[in-house]
């Protein structure tokens, strides 16, 4: 069968499973299967697929449809920034907006020789990203989830940064005898009671650990600004990423803890996503 008809047909199933990104997914699944790229699928829309890969990609298209699986979770990859990382479900999947942070990050500190820390590392996508970008850069990655240390690890051998990353399974208010020249963090923000509104390809799939932010949504955050506070060195920059409508709120937990705000990015929906803060020193 051509490549074309058959993304229509996988499209089309998709679509009355009520998924919104069926044609996306289509194309993504065939080009996983066939091992040839989107742009080839396109360019080429007559190339023969083999007959075990049209019911490999049935199979799949079934099950993203039925069980709305994550097409991350079942092709075990996510492009992010300039690499295509491992995922599985010990991990939350690596969202486009996170990307404003290593961009900004990359821009500020081009050249620079830091010490990073990065709380509640997931998958890596940050600290590995950062570091792919930061070539004379060194890092600690910590997270409560062991699991989620071990894709971490993975993508970090694969991007050629394992070298400079120290992986740690703790909290980072167990975290001692370090200081930094940037913390950053992408932590769980959700508040607990909103857990069960999400759609259902993330509240089904994603670990719920990652998203569970107690419930203001900001539990772990008001940690991550407190410990920062004894571990960032004079100078030093706080990165963090915030859900929607948090911002105010996070301010103010962030000048309770002696910070001022330097930067402020907003994301693709113009929402503010994250913000850049440094100690006040008197």
């Amino acid at each position: 069968m051509y490549s074309e008809k058959l993304i229509r047909i996988g499209s089309r199933k998709l679509k009355k499973c009520q998924i919104n990104t069926s044609r996306l997914d289509s194309e993504i699944l065939l080009s996983n299967l066939t091992g040839k790229s989107r742009d080839f699928l396109t360019i080429n829309p007559k190339f023969k697929v083999e007959k075990s890969c049209v019911k490999d990609f049935n199979n799949l298209i079934t099950k993203r449809g039925i069980s709305k699986e994550p097409i991350a979770y079942i092709i075990k990859k996510k492009d992010f920034w300039n690499s295509q990382l491992y995922i599985d479900k010990n991990a939350l999947i690596p969202r486009p907006e996170t990307e404003i942070l290593i961009e900004k990050l990359s821009s500020i500190f081009k050249d620079k020789k830091l010490f990073i820390l990065d709380v509640g590392t997931g998958s890596g996508c940050i600290i590995t990203s950062l570091l792919e970008e930061l070539k004379y850069s060194k890092g600690v990655a910590i997270d409560i989830s062991s699991k989620a240390l071990k894709v971490a690890k993975k993508n970090a051998y694969t991007n050629k940064t394992i070298d400079r990353i120290k992986f740690i399974n703790i909290s980072i208010d167990k975290l001692y005898h370090y200081k930094f020249d940037l913390i950053v963090s992408n932590p769980p923000y959700i508040a607990r009671h909103q857990l069960k509104n999400l759609q259902d390809d993330i509240k089904n799939f994603e670990p719920k650990i990652a998203l569970d932010g107690g419930n203001d949504g900001l539990d772990v955050m008001r940690k991550v600004i407190y410990k920062s506070r004894k571990i960032l060195k004079i100078n030093g920059m706080l990165a963090l990423e915030i859900g929607n409508g948090q911002y105010k709120k996070v301010s103010q937990i962030l000048k309770l803890n002696k910070f001022r705000e330097k930067f402020l990015i907003n994301d693709y929906k113009n929402n503010i996503r994250c913000i850049f803060s440094a100690l006040n020193h008197y």
